[in-house]
């Protein structure tokens, strides 16, 4: 034999064997469409200085530094790695952001809000949103965020705290913490 014919004989044996296997296959079984259901459902969100939790979130530290016992005022801005205070939320939803109260409010003096303590004596001090301290934050008051909501760029919040000196202060770490809530 030549070997056009082994080449046709081996080609007529693999069509066969394909049309062979294509019958059986149709031949064994049925087949049966379908579908696969998928879903996802996205609550609404925000984000606190990068961090997405819904309880003891650091908003971030006011520092008033070192002071001497006899120092009359001293001021300082709330800071969060070196910056203002960050919120991100899902699109169309409008952030809200209150103080709800210190651990000392109640040791405060009538032009502040709040205290610091270091266990025996008490500084008063204030939140401000402003950095010339004329716009004093009230217990539950919102407060402003600067930028648009719309999920993608975070929105700001710059808080300062003036604190003020009383006669008599003894030396030592004087600490307060502020109660934060966001409603979204």
């Amino acid at each position: 034999m030549t070997t056009q014919r082994y080449l046709g004989i081996a080609l007529a044996t693999v069509m066969a064997a394909s049309v062979s296997s294509q019958a059986l296959a149709q031949a064994a079984g049925q087949s049966v469409t379908g579908t696969i259901d998928v879903t996802l459902e996205l609550t609404a969100a925000c984000r606190i200085n990068g961090i997405e939790e819904t309880s003891g979130l650091d908003f971030g530290l006011l520092d008033f530094g070192t002071q001497t016992t006899l120092f009359e005022d001293t001021s300082s801005e709330v800071q969060s790695d070196g910056s203002a205070i960050s919120v991100i939320c899902s699109p169309e939803t409008t952030p809200s952001v209150a103080i709800s109260g210190g651990s000392y409010d109640e040791e405060s003096d009538a032009g502040n809000v709040h205290a610091l303590s270091n266990g025996t004596s008490f500084v008063p001090y204030s939140l401000y949103t402003d950095a010339d301290h004329t716009q004093q934050i009230t217990l539950g008051q919102d407060l402003p965020l600067a930028g648009t909501p719309d999920g993608v760029n975070p929105q700001t919040l710059s808080l300062y705290g003036r604190a003020v000196g009383r006669d008599g202060l003894t030396p030592g770490t004087y600490n307060d913490t502020l109660n934060v809530v966001l409603s979204f």
